[in-house]
């Protein structure tokens, strides 16, 4: 079977703060940016990779949540809690400055792992945890 990861989903509460952390700060390039029944779903992706997007969509979009599911998912993306992803780069101490300069809300320095990566760890504008790893060269 020929599997490849398409799209992923990360929830903010913020589009046009989205977009600035993403695009201007991170580097990633929008794809589509749709409006349906008041809600906004914006796909980023990385210009090395084409084919894989993350989709920007509003805590509880599905339209299946209760009211009171989708205040509880509010209040999750609030404290931080939500799911974020892993980013793999070829200069994570370089990345780490630049986000920090742009005021990303920092969680972990670069630091060399046990298990053989760099990385580092930040916040979105919106909570959701986002790694930044460095392969080791060779």
């Amino acid at each position: 079977m020929d599997l490849k990861l398409h799209q992923c989903f990360i929830a903010v509460d913020d589009h046009d703060k989205a977009l600035h952390f993403y695009c201007d700060v991170l580097g990633l390039e929008v794809r589509n940016d749709v409006g349906f029944e008041g809600m906004r779903w914006v796909t980023v992706a990385s210009p090395l990779q084409p084919d894989v997007e993350i989709v920007l969509e509003p805590p509880a979009a599905s339209p299946d949540f209760s009211p009171a599911d989708r205040q509880a998912m509010a209040e999750l993306l609030a404290k931080g809690v939500l799911r974020g992803v892993i980013f793999t780069t070829t200069d994570c101490d370089a990345l780490y400055a630049k986000v920090e300069e742009a005021g990303g809300e920092v969680l972990q320095s670069p630091t060399d792992q046990p298990y053989g990566v760099r990385d580092c760890a930040f916040r979105d504008p919106a909570g959701n945890v986002l790694r930044f790893l460095e392969r080791p060269r060779g």
